[in-house]
């Protein structure tokens, strides 16, 4: 062990009472319970339910109220009061309008005060006195731990106890100390959270939710396809952020450009107002409860088909110079006969619909025009400058990551790209052969090397960003080929299929997912693969545990626009100290449905995996770090003090 940081150690555990504390401290944590997991994934803007998925632990803070209270309390009281434990702000004014009187009120007060303390007693069974001082509200941590421990044997304190409350109510903080214990359950049911890929996307409020998981207390994220696009604008691929502002005008969502992160669209506007007109193809889709005027609606389809031209044009020159992409098939603005209005792809020509092709130069089609290369110079500035995008996709790289190895399982947004046979797909980058771990690894290299240097727009790494979207051997994108421009242009819809990686019908094979799990040095009969990023249509009968439950999906939809097919609205899944179960939730109408009726929009709760032995902290990636910093702590004190 390093003397010098031994010695820089020593000025925080100044003796050896210090020291030993402290690792008496650690050595009793590594045998708790291990604490609670909850993996959300596919999130896709949509806030509202996030939110509540997140107040509610995936059904968590219920089952610990029904725990408690089911002898006490009939089911509409524990929705009750479940709803006010989610949204006490809301919540408690409509409980409070049914007293009549003051007396009435004071007695519900101390009875909720009462019962909040309870739960949050329970709650917070398996966690150090320490770890639930952090949790609870500042201003009432004297107050609640008061109230927390207090003891019944002898009455020596009872009318201590009666006083606290009924001073809490007169000077009028129960409110606050009721809201405070609210988020302090919370808390206390997940001990840690995983986000498996896709907070941005289609949904209309992906800022809120990085606003949220920001101010989460214990959060990791693998980055999904959508995420990796954000992250290779804020690097500087124009060519991404011609896909954001694309998607964002196809589903009316740019607002999110505009309004939320202040990147000004004006130039594009006047751009597409000059060459564009109306155009079928390009016209939003609207979400049915949204009207827009007839002049929205020209303004965002003529943007729409001006930032698709921009990005069909910026791709042509990274295939060109990156041949190891093996995208050239892709060059599709060459394929075009502009007199006939025809392509040809495959051999087989097709006509072409909707076409706007207005800025293309027929000998040159990827050039682009000079007002077109000062619009996305300007948006690339505008991104690259917004402090709100910056907080967030900073946040996003600090913990975000391709993959995870976490309590022995494998968190990864899309797939690992195998061949028929289920090896790991090889793929040459620069006369170099990766594939597996290796693979992601340099996928994910490369994308830390373009944001952290993002004034370097036409590199390698900001290239592979790109890859990383719409690359066959991308793990986050797992098709042969992304066919946005046949979908816009060609009406026959063998064109439009997008084939996936083996890695899809694959994963249903047990024996494959053991050796994904071994490929990451997991344990293949124990371990789980941990995935989101296609929808699992439960309406259909798919299952979302699948290879006798070595593979795990939770992207039961989130996004509404899924919901249809799925026959769901997303799933989520819990793992604790005596397994794993998997939640599958109903779709989410409103916020008001909730606070009115308590509905949960939960359905059953299916287990995947059950542990033999409950597990404990040792077992975990924490206790491993708590391992490491005991080991350290017993160097000082060989070090210093024997």
């Amino acid at each position: 062990m390093n003397t010098k940081y031994l010695d820089l150690l020593a000025q925080k555990y100044d003796c050896e009472e210090k020291v030993v504390t402290e690792i008496i401290n650690l050595e009793a944590i590594l045998n708790l319970p291990k604490g609670t997991e909850h993996f959300v994934s596919d999130l896709h803007g949509e806030y509202q339910a996030f939110q509540h998925v997140l107040r509610n632990g995936s059904g968590n803070v219920k089952e610990k109220i029904k725990d408690l209270f089911k002898n006490v309390l009939s089911e509409k009281e524990i929705d009750e009061f479940a709803t006010l434990v989610y949204y006490p702000e809301e919540k408690l004014p409509l409980m409070k309008a049914n007293f009549r009187n003051k007396e009435e009120l004071y007695q519900w007060y101390t009875e909720i005060i009462d019962r909040m303390i309870n739960l949050v007693s329970y709650a917070s069974s398996k966690y150090t006195r320490s770890k639930l001082r952090k949790a609870l509200p500042d201003q009432f941590v004297y107050i609640i731990e008061e109230l927390l421990y207090k003891k019944n044997e002898l009455a020596n304190k009872e009318h201590y106890y009666t006083k606290i409350i009924q001073q809490i109510i007169s000077l009028k903080q129960a409110d606050k100390l009721i809201i405070g214990l609210a988020y302090t359950t919370q808390r206390l049911v997940v001990d840690h959270l995983h986000v498996v890929g896709d907070i941005y996307d289609r949904g209309p409020e992906p800022d809120k939710i990085m606003e949220t998981l920001i101010n989460y207390h214990s959060v990791d994220i693998q980055w999904g396809n959508h995420d990796v696009l954000w992250l290779g604008a804020f690097a500087g691929s124009k060519v991404c952020l011609a896909n954001i502002i694309r998607i964002c005008a196809r589903y009316d969502n740019l607002d999110i450009i505009e309004n939320v992160y202040g990147i000004n669209l004006r130039p594009l506007l006047n751009l597409a107002d000059q060459y564009y007109d109306d155009n079928p193809a390009f016209r939003p889709k609207v979400q049915s409860e949204k009207k827009l005027s007839h002049q929205e609606l020209s303004q965002i389809t003529k943007i729409h088909q001006a930032i698709a031209m921009i990005q069909f044009k910026l791709e042509a020159p990274i295939i060109k110079r990156r041949p190891y992409f093996n995208m050239s098939e892709r060059l599709l603005l060459e394929k075009i006969d502009y007199d006939k209005n025809e392509i040809t792809i495959d051999g087989e020509t097709y006509a072409l619909e909707n076409s706007c092709f207005a800025t293309v130069n027929p000998l040159q089609p990827d050039q682009l025009l000079e007002e077109e290369e000062q619009v996305i110079e300007g948006l690339l500035f505008s991104v690259q400058h917004s402090e709100k995008l910056a907080r967030h996709m900073n946040f996003l790289m600090k913990k975000g990551s391709l993959y995870l190895k976490y309590n022995g399982n494998l968190l990864i947004h899309g797939c690992i790209p195998l061949d028929e046979e289920g090896n790991m797909e090889k793929m040459a980058i620069e006369d170099k052969t990766y594939s597996g771990r290796n693979l992601l690894d340099v996928f994910e290299r490369y994308l830390r090397h373009a944001f952290a240097h993002p004034q370097e727009t036409d590199d390698l790494a900001t290239d592979m960003i790109w890859y990383l979207w719409t690359g066959e051997y991308s793990s986050l994108f797992g098709k042969r080929a992304m066919t946005t421009f046949e979908r816009y242009f060609i009406k026959d819809k063998k064109t439009h299929k997008e084939k996936k990686n083996p890695y899809y019908y694959l994963r249903e094979n047990e024996e494959v997912c053991q050796k994904i799990l071994a490929e990451f040095n997991l344990n293949p009969d124990h371990g789980h693969i941990i995935n989101g990023h296609t929808p699992v249509k439960e309406i259909e009968g798919e299952n979302p545990v699948k290879a006798n439950g070595r593979m795990i999906v939770i992207d039961g939809g989130f996004s509404k626009a899924y919901q249809s097919t799925t026959g769901i609205a997303g799933y989520t899944l819990l793992y604790n100290s005596y397994g794993m179960q998997l939640v599958a939730h109903k779709h989410f109408n409103s916020k008001k449905d909730i606070l009115l009726n308590g509905m949960d929009v939960l359905s059953v709760k299916r287990l995947v995996d059950k542990e033999l032995e409950r597990k404990k902290v040792i077992e975990t990636n924490v206790g491993r770090e708590l391992l490491q910093e005991i080991s350290i702590l017993k160097d000082l004190r060989e070090y210093r003090y024997s």
